[in-house]
Protein backbone atom coordinates (compact mmCIF):
# COMPACT_ATOMS: atom_id res chain seq x y z
CA UNK A 1 0.00 0.00 0.00
CA UNK A 2 2.69 2.42 0.95
CA UNK A 3 4.55 1.43 -2.40
CA UNK A 4 1.26 2.50 -4.28
CA UNK A 5 0.81 5.75 -2.34
CA UNK A 6 4.43 6.84 -3.28
CA UNK A 7 4.12 5.40 -7.12
CA UNK A 8 1.34 7.48 -7.52
CA UNK A 9 2.82 10.32 -5.68
CA UNK A 10 6.29 10.40 -8.07
CA UNK A 11 3.76 10.36 -10.85
CA UNK A 12 2.05 13.23 -10.06
CA UNK A 13 5.08 15.10 -9.23
CA UNK A 14 6.36 13.61 -13.01
CA UNK A 15 2.83 15.03 -14.77
CA UNK A 16 2.78 18.52 -12.81
CA UNK A 17 6.52 18.90 -14.02
CA UNK A 18 5.62 18.19 -17.65
CA UNK A 19 2.99 20.30 -17.25
CA UNK A 20 5.42 23.29 -16.00
CA UNK A 21 7.39 22.43 -19.23
CA UNK A 22 4.76 22.36 -21.77
CA UNK A 23 4.06 25.88 -20.17
CA UNK A 24 6.85 27.40 -20.73
CA UNK A 25 7.78 25.41 -23.85
CA UNK A 26 4.64 27.68 -25.20
CA UNK A 27 4.76 30.71 -24.47
CA UNK A 28 8.66 30.56 -25.98
CA UNK A 29 7.11 30.02 -28.93
CA UNK A 30 4.31 32.66 -28.68
CA UNK A 31 7.09 35.25 -27.98
CA UNK A 32 9.55 33.73 -30.81
CA UNK A 33 6.30 32.78 -33.13
CA UNK A 34 4.12 36.03 -32.89
CA UNK A 35 4.19 37.82 -36.09
CA UNK A 36 5.90 41.53 -36.26
CA UNK A 37 3.83 44.12 -35.78
CA UNK A 38 3.90 46.18 -39.20
CA UNK A 39 1.68 48.83 -39.04
CA UNK A 40 3.52 52.21 -40.35
CA UNK A 41 4.80 54.10 -37.97
CA UNK A 42 3.94 57.68 -39.07
CA UNK A 43 6.00 60.96 -38.08
CA UNK A 44 3.75 63.77 -36.43
CA UNK A 45 2.43 65.65 -39.52
CA UNK A 46 3.47 69.59 -39.15
CA UNK A 47 1.16 72.68 -39.40
CA UNK A 48 0.05 72.73 -43.10
CA UNK A 49 -0.40 76.63 -45.15
CA UNK A 50 -1.05 77.39 -48.33
CA UNK A 51 -0.55 80.62 -50.22
CA UNK A 52 -2.00 83.28 -48.64
CA UNK A 53 -4.71 85.33 -50.76
CA UNK A 54 -3.57 88.66 -52.22
CA UNK A 55 -5.88 90.73 -49.90
CA UNK A 56 -3.99 89.07 -46.68
CA UNK A 57 -0.68 90.04 -48.46
CA UNK A 58 -1.78 93.22 -49.38
CA UNK A 59 -3.10 93.80 -45.55
CA UNK A 60 0.07 92.23 -43.91
CA UNK A 61 2.32 94.48 -46.05
CA UNK A 62 0.49 97.80 -44.95
CA UNK A 63 0.84 96.89 -41.23
CA UNK A 64 4.38 96.20 -41.64
CA UNK A 65 4.72 99.53 -43.12
CA UNK A 66 2.98 100.98 -40.34
CA UNK A 67 5.59 99.41 -37.99
CA UNK A 68 8.42 100.43 -39.58
CA UNK A 69 7.19 103.73 -39.44
CA UNK A 70 6.75 103.63 -35.94
CA UNK A 71 10.43 102.31 -35.59
CA UNK A 72 11.74 104.91 -37.30
CA UNK A 73 10.05 107.42 -35.64
CA UNK A 74 11.84 106.20 -32.24
CA UNK A 75 15.19 106.87 -33.80
CA UNK A 76 14.36 110.00 -34.28
CA UNK A 77 12.71 110.52 -31.18
CA UNK A 78 9.36 111.40 -32.43
CA UNK A 79 6.74 110.24 -29.99
CA UNK A 80 4.02 111.98 -31.95
CA UNK A 81 5.19 109.86 -34.94
CA UNK A 82 5.38 107.15 -33.15
CA UNK A 83 1.74 107.56 -31.42
CA UNK A 84 0.49 107.94 -34.59
CA UNK A 85 1.61 104.74 -36.34
CA UNK A 86 1.24 102.87 -33.40
CA UNK A 87 -2.66 103.75 -33.49
CA UNK A 88 -2.78 102.92 -37.44
CA UNK A 89 -0.53 99.28 -36.53
CA UNK A 90 -3.64 98.40 -34.01
CA UNK A 91 -5.92 99.02 -36.53
CA UNK A 92 -4.41 97.07 -38.93
CA UNK A 93 -3.41 94.17 -36.44
CA UNK A 94 -6.92 94.07 -35.49
CA UNK A 95 -8.29 93.49 -39.51
CA UNK A 96 -6.11 91.65 -40.66
CA UNK A 97 -8.00 88.49 -42.62
CA UNK A 98 -7.20 85.48 -41.25
CA UNK A 99 -9.26 83.67 -43.04
CA UNK A 100 -7.53 84.51 -46.12
CA UNK A 101 -4.76 82.46 -45.04
CA UNK A 102 -6.03 79.05 -45.97
CA UNK A 103 -4.12 77.48 -43.26
CA UNK A 104 -4.47 74.66 -40.72
CA UNK A 105 -7.10 75.96 -37.67
CA UNK A 106 -4.06 75.62 -35.11
CA UNK A 107 -1.89 78.27 -37.28
CA UNK A 108 -4.85 80.35 -37.94
CA UNK A 109 -5.28 80.59 -33.95
CA UNK A 110 -1.76 81.14 -33.16
CA UNK A 111 -1.79 84.15 -35.85
CA UNK A 112 -5.12 85.54 -33.70
CA UNK A 113 -3.23 85.58 -30.43
CA UNK A 114 -0.24 87.26 -31.72
CA UNK A 115 -1.80 89.63 -33.57
CA UNK A 116 -4.04 90.39 -30.36
CA UNK A 117 -0.87 90.92 -28.74
CA UNK A 118 0.42 92.97 -30.81
CA UNK A 119 -2.74 95.46 -30.21
CA UNK A 120 -2.63 95.45 -26.59
CA UNK A 121 0.65 96.42 -26.81
CA UNK A 122 0.62 99.82 -29.30
CA UNK A 123 -2.00 100.55 -27.06
CA UNK A 124 0.71 100.17 -24.49
CA UNK A 125 2.89 102.25 -26.57
CA UNK A 126 0.16 105.21 -26.96
CA UNK A 127 -0.94 104.98 -23.60
CA UNK A 128 2.98 105.47 -21.64
CA UNK A 129 3.97 109.29 -21.45
CA UNK A 130 7.53 108.22 -20.63
CA UNK A 131 9.91 106.98 -24.06
CA UNK A 132 11.72 104.26 -22.59
CA UNK A 133 8.43 102.97 -21.51
CA UNK A 134 7.33 103.21 -25.22
CA UNK A 135 9.89 101.97 -26.43
CA UNK A 136 9.81 98.39 -23.63
CA UNK A 137 6.66 98.25 -25.26
CA UNK A 138 7.81 98.42 -28.56
CA UNK A 139 10.29 95.68 -27.67
CA UNK A 140 7.35 93.00 -26.72
CA UNK A 141 5.25 94.30 -29.70
CA UNK A 142 8.67 93.54 -32.06
CA UNK A 143 8.79 90.02 -30.73
CA UNK A 144 5.38 89.26 -31.11
CA UNK A 145 5.28 90.56 -34.96
CA UNK A 146 8.84 88.65 -35.17
CA UNK A 147 6.84 85.47 -34.63
CA UNK A 148 3.64 86.48 -36.58
CA UNK A 149 5.57 86.69 -39.74
CA UNK A 150 7.17 83.41 -39.01
CA UNK A 151 3.58 82.01 -38.14
CA UNK A 152 2.13 83.30 -41.56
CA UNK A 153 5.22 82.79 -43.56
CA UNK A 154 5.10 86.34 -44.87
CA UNK A 155 6.31 86.55 -48.21
CA UNK A 156 6.14 89.70 -49.47
CA UNK A 157 9.23 90.73 -48.28
CA UNK A 158 12.52 89.92 -46.35
CA UNK A 159 12.09 90.60 -42.94
CA UNK A 160 15.30 91.17 -40.47
CA UNK A 161 15.70 91.01 -36.87
CA UNK A 162 17.95 92.92 -35.43
CA UNK A 163 19.51 93.55 -32.10
CA UNK A 164 20.44 96.31 -29.53
CA UNK A 165 22.85 94.60 -26.72
CA UNK A 166 22.13 97.81 -24.61
CA UNK A 167 18.72 99.17 -25.23
CA UNK A 168 18.12 100.06 -21.88
CA UNK A 169 20.15 100.81 -18.93
CA UNK A 170 22.92 100.16 -21.39
CA UNK A 171 23.07 96.63 -20.12
CA UNK A 172 19.46 95.26 -21.07
CA UNK A 173 19.03 93.85 -24.88
CA UNK A 174 16.24 94.01 -27.27
CA UNK A 175 15.29 93.42 -30.52
CA UNK A 176 13.67 95.10 -33.87
CA UNK A 177 12.18 93.95 -36.90
CA UNK A 178 13.24 96.00 -40.63
CA UNK A 179 13.15 95.90 -44.28
CA UNK A 180 16.86 96.44 -44.25
CA UNK A 181 19.94 94.49 -42.86
CA UNK A 182 21.50 98.02 -42.50
CA UNK A 183 21.57 98.70 -38.36
CA UNK A 184 19.43 101.69 -37.43
CA UNK A 185 18.94 101.48 -33.65
CA UNK A 186 15.32 102.82 -32.64
CA UNK A 187 16.38 101.92 -28.80
CA UNK A 188 19.16 104.56 -28.82
CA UNK A 189 18.53 106.81 -31.95
CA UNK A 190 19.20 110.20 -33.02
CA UNK A 191 19.00 112.39 -29.68
CA UNK A 192 19.93 109.94 -26.72
CA UNK A 193 20.50 111.97 -23.72
CA UNK A 194 23.92 110.49 -23.17
CA UNK A 195 25.15 109.29 -26.47
CA UNK A 196 23.69 111.37 -29.00
CA UNK A 197 23.71 110.19 -32.38
CA UNK A 198 26.62 108.05 -31.58
CA UNK A 199 25.21 104.63 -31.00
CA UNK A 200 22.38 104.56 -33.93
CA UNK A 201 24.39 102.27 -35.81
CA UNK A 202 25.23 100.33 -32.40
CA UNK A 203 23.24 96.66 -32.55
CA UNK A 204 23.62 92.94 -34.89
CA UNK A 205 21.97 91.43 -37.47
CA UNK A 206 20.50 88.75 -35.83
CA UNK A 207 17.91 86.79 -38.33
CA UNK A 208 16.58 87.45 -41.94
CA UNK A 209 13.49 85.72 -42.84
CA UNK A 210 12.77 85.44 -46.48
CA UNK A 211 9.89 83.27 -47.68
CA UNK A 212 9.88 84.56 -51.01
CA UNK A 213 9.26 82.12 -53.77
Amino acid sequence: MVYLWRKFHGMKKFIISLLVLAIIAFGVYWFLARPEDTTEKKEPVPLAIANKSDAFQAAFASLMVSYYSMKDAFVNWDTAAANKAALDLQIKAHGLPMDEMKADSGIVQTARDFSESIVAEAKGIVGENNIEQKRRSFYTLSEHLYNLVRTVRYSGEVVYHHQCPMAFNDNEEAYWLSNSSEVVNPYLGTSHPKYKAGMLHCGELKDSIDYRK
